[in-house]
């Protein structure tokens, strides 16, 4: 017996939220999306009970794209099943786990596999935050009930537990019973709120400005001198620390990423029994969308998870932190950029000095830089290449999906090799090109800034994940109207 014969009724008995029977009417699943939004908004205003005050939160610098909430039952975000997705797609990549995602029964598997990775993924994600004394126990609640820290510990594990299960199939309700995906649902309100957040909070940050656009330019407006902010440092000053550089990123990759994901090669399509019925395939140049961009980080981040936790039991070959911050060694060059103030070294050497800790030279500021490009542009392109093969979207599943919907390429032979041949010209060509592209435009906003400190990253999940969920809403009011359009996509 195989493995996979093996693992498959294991897989198979995973709870499950229940798939629809028949079509759901678009107001259901704009119901549904809209629900389970407002739940996890107030899942992450859970605060989880006798977690102390002093512990850190590992994921608080990718909190844009991880989602979830510090110190809530959201405190695991989305972390769990991505890196699930990860550790499957680089298996199923590198033919370690032989599966062929065309096969509906390989498919049902790869699906399985990676809900049970998400569960173990929820326990590797909380056990080591735990153990390394990160997530600490209230001592004056333990010592008010009458029970031992590690009682309250065990709490806060089985709570941050019932977090990430919530979350998954959370996302899976989404996926099943409303539109789009979950995951893109919960990355778009957390940012969305960082977005607000950095335009209109009143609170002063360290340096005593409020902390929202609007209100530090009132402040700046009413108490800097005209002089100081005309002159070399007062430019600085107004570009960084009045957020004009952040604002201006901010909508740049947001015009950019909505003319990008409108830019497309259209493949003619006819049906083959009904004359004159035509159509059009559209290959994006985006075609993998930006999600393979939560991959690369999400790897990035546990890279910085395993030397954080090495650090804090005083192995320190891989480099040291402040916080969650990485100050030196290895862990530096591979930790994102975030902001202008991980790579302008008047900005750089402020951070650093801040921290009490020796400044970067200049050759380790551009390697870091580099080493970043280098993370962003070619795990882009692999991940998008594996995102395309693992979910169906290849050469292959392509041409099934329009050879049976009764569509045919004018000009070529009514089978699937020839559809298959046409398709392989365009896709593996612009997957390849798009995830490269979406890889220089996430440096790009990294490096520049963005409002609310949402990251590079996270504003362009956002962008692109509103754009493709605008795309879906329309598509499904569509569906609705023209129930025969359904075929085409495989619903019913």
């Amino acid at each position: 017996m195989s493995l996979k014969d093996s693992l498959e009724p294991i897989f198979n008995k995973l709870p499950a939220v229940a798939s629809p029977e028949g079509h759901v009417h678009f107001k259901n699943k704009l119901m549904w999306t809209l629900g389970i939004l407002v739940l996890y908004f107030a899942l992450a205003n859970v605060p989880l009970f006798g977690l102390s005050a002093d512990s850190i939160d590992l994921f608080e610098s990718y909190r844009a794209f991880f989602a979830g909430a510090s110190g809530s039952l959201m405190l695991l975000g989305i972390g769990p099943i991505v890196t699930a997705s990860i550790v499957l797609q680089l298996l199923v990549g590198a033919d370690v786990i032989k599966l062929d995602m065309s096969n509906p029964s390989d498919q049902a598997f790869f699906q399985g596999a990676q809900k049970f990775m998400v569960f173990v993924m929820i326990v590797l994600e909380a056990l080591p935050q735990i153990a390394g004394g990160y997530i600490q126990p209230d001592q004056a609640l333990a010592a008010t009930l009458g029970v031992g820290t590690g009682v309250i510990t065990f709490i806060i594990f089985i709570q941050i537990c019932i977090g990430g299960t919530l979350v998954l199939f959370m996302d899976e309700v989404v996926s099943k019973w409303g539109i789009g995906s979950g995951v893109g649902l919960f990355i778009v309100a957390g940012v969305s709120q960082q977005i607000v957040t950095g335009l209109f909070n009143w609170t002063s940050d360290s340096s005593g400005l409020p902390t929202g656009f609007f209100p530090k330019w009132l402040y700046i407006v009413q108490n800097v001198e005209a002089d100081f902010l005309f002159s070399g440092d007062g430019i600085m000053f107004m570009l960084v620390s009045g957020g004009i550089l952040a604002l201006v990123s901010t909508i740049v990759i947001f015009l950019l990423v909505v003319y990008v994901e409108s830019t497309r090669i259209e493949i003619p399509l006819a049906h083959s029994a009904v004359r004159g019925a035509r159509g059009k395939f559209p290959v994006k140049l985006i075609y993998a969308s930006v999600l393979p961009m939560i991959l690369v980080r999400a790897l990035q981040a546990n890279i910085q998870m395993v030397g954080l936790l090495l650090s804090g039991k005083g192995i320190t070959f891989l480099g040291e932190f402040s916080g969650s911050k990485p100050i030196n060694g290895l862990m530096y060059y591979l930790a994102p950029i975030h902001s202008p103030y991980d790579w302008i070294p008047s900005l750089v050497r402020e951070t650093f000095t801040s921290y009490g800790a020796p400044v970067p030279a200049m050759w380790q500021i551009g390697l870091h830089v580099l080493v970043d490009a280098f993370f962003l542009i070619v795990g882009g392109i692999v991940f998008a290449l594996f995102w395309i093969e693992t979910t169906g979207m290849g050469a292959k599943p392509t041409a099934k999906k329009i050879f049976n919907s009764g569509m045919q390429i004018p000009g070529f032979r009514r089978n699937v090799g020839s559809i298959e041949k046409v398709m392989l010209r365009y896709i593996p060509k612009v997957t390849v090109i798009g995830g490269a592209f979406i890889g220089v435009l996430t440096l790009v906003a990294s490096l520049l800034g963005t409002l609310g400190g949402a990251g590079g990253t996270g504003l362009l999940l956002t962008v692109s994940i509103v754009y493709r969920l605008y795309e879906d809403i329309a598509s499904e009011q569509m569906m609705e109207m023209h129930p025969m359009v359904r075929s085409f996509f495989g619903q019913e």
